[in-house]
């Protein structure tokens, strides 16, 4: 099968977790804003798409090239084997972004790149009659960064954060993937209880709960590429059967998750029954300071309402004093806590030990870290 130069792009901020997944798949990679280089076949395509769970999506890099001005754009995109990529009725619309580059406007990058594949595609064919893209559809990028243009084609389709099981959400939802890394940046393992004191409509406990069972994340949901007939489709069936047979079924996991909304502890039930892991979360109605900790050592994250999220500034200084006076009485316990706000260590009343920046969506948050200071 043949290698492709692949790209798995990254929220601001956790690039090193998904290089981290990366190398633990057995991949050389390279990390970049924003982003993680590898290489792969149409296997490590299914694989990646299918494993990966801070990723947003797995792009392959179609071409890579200097451009100054429409005619190179033009030309240097022509100069691809589209027809190796791309079947006679392939439907590929283009979409776009440019930063800092001489080709600023995007809808004209967008219109060439696109008029250039489809010349060459028209010219490999003999065909003079528009192309008809009736066949499946093969999302093109074209991106600009200070004049270096990358081509990318997504094999993932829709975001990679899309797991399939979230069938509803509050009001303030967490990314899937974005889930999945505030798990993996505490030092939770199955073997160690975790609490979620707001849990929402569940998205971390869910996302703890596949990883505790070995459940590829991308396991639930369609990708782009598994239509993509030069890119053996067959492997996408092969790949999911390895994913279902590596799962740990019988694994026991300490997930507990709260809330003091009725409505969202019903919506966390029904997410994690659609994840396949609902028999793995305690979720109860419950308010902060009616829990108490049934061992002795533990993690806890929590993605509370914040300025922006729900409630008003006040009401959720109140939260934040609340959970400082509480969680100080759990000293053999690691408290994670998310946050857009800046004051939040005043109003909780701890320093904390570590503090890490990430962005939720476009939302710059803190990701506050409180280490057990007992052992």
């Amino acid at each position: 099968m043949k290698k492709y130069p692949l790209l798995a792009t990254a929220a601001a901020g956790i690039e090193s977790l998904v290089n981290r997944e990366l190398k633990d798949l057995g991949y050389q990679t390279q990390t970049e804003n924003g982003r993680v280089r590898f290489e792969g076949n149409a296997i490590d395509i299914a694989k990646t798409n299918l494993w990966l769970r801070t990723a947003d999506r797995i792009k392959l890099i179609a071409g890579e090239f200097k451009a100054l001005s429409f005619e190179q754009l033009f030309d240097q995109t022509y100069s691809i084997p589209w027809e190796n990529l791309l079947p006679l009725d392939a439907e590929f619309p283009v979409s776009g972004k440019s930063i800092k580059s001489k080709l600023y406007s995007v809808p004209n990058c967008q219109r060439i790149v696109k008029k250039a594949i489809a010349k060459r595609l028209m010219d490999y064919y003999a065909r003079k009659q528009p192309l008809p893209e009736t066949g499946a559809k093969y999302p093109i990028e074209i991106s600009l960064l200070k004049d270096h243009a990358m081509i990318t084609l997504d094999t993932s389709g829709t975001s990679l954060f899309k797991r399939g099981y979230r069938t509803e959400k509050g009001g303030a939802p967490l990314k899937e993937n974005m889930a999945a890394a505030l798990v993996m940046l505490t030092t939770w393992y199955p073997d160690r209880p975790l609490y979620d004191p707001t849990c929402g409509s569940g998205t971390i406990l869910i996302e703890a709960a596949l990883m505790g069972h070995n459940i590829a994340p991308g396991l639930k949901r369609k990708f782009a590429a598994e239509e993509w007939q030069y890119f053996h489709p067959e492997v996408w069936k092969i790949e999911r059967q390895a994913a279902e047979a590596t799962i740990h079924h019988d694994v026991d996991l300490e997930l507990y998750g709260t809330d003091i909304d009725a409505r969202m502890i019903e919506i966390a039930k029904r997410n994690a029954e659609a994840a396949g892991v609902a028999n793995s979360i305690a979720f109860k109605q419950m308010q902060l300071s009616d829990f108490v900790p049934k061992k002795k050592y533990g993690i806890l994250i929590s993605n509370p309402p914040y300025g922006d999220r729900l409630l008003n500034e006040d009401e959720v200084h109140k939260i934040y004093q609340e959970m400082g006076n509480i969680y100080r009485e759990m000293p053999t316990w690691s408290k994670y806590i998310l946050t857009s706000d800046e004051n939040f260590e005043i109003y909780y009343g701890e320093k904390a030990t570590k503090k890490r920046k990430l962005y939720n969506g476009a939302l710059k948050v803190n990701y506050y870290q409180f280490w057990a200071t007992e052992k």
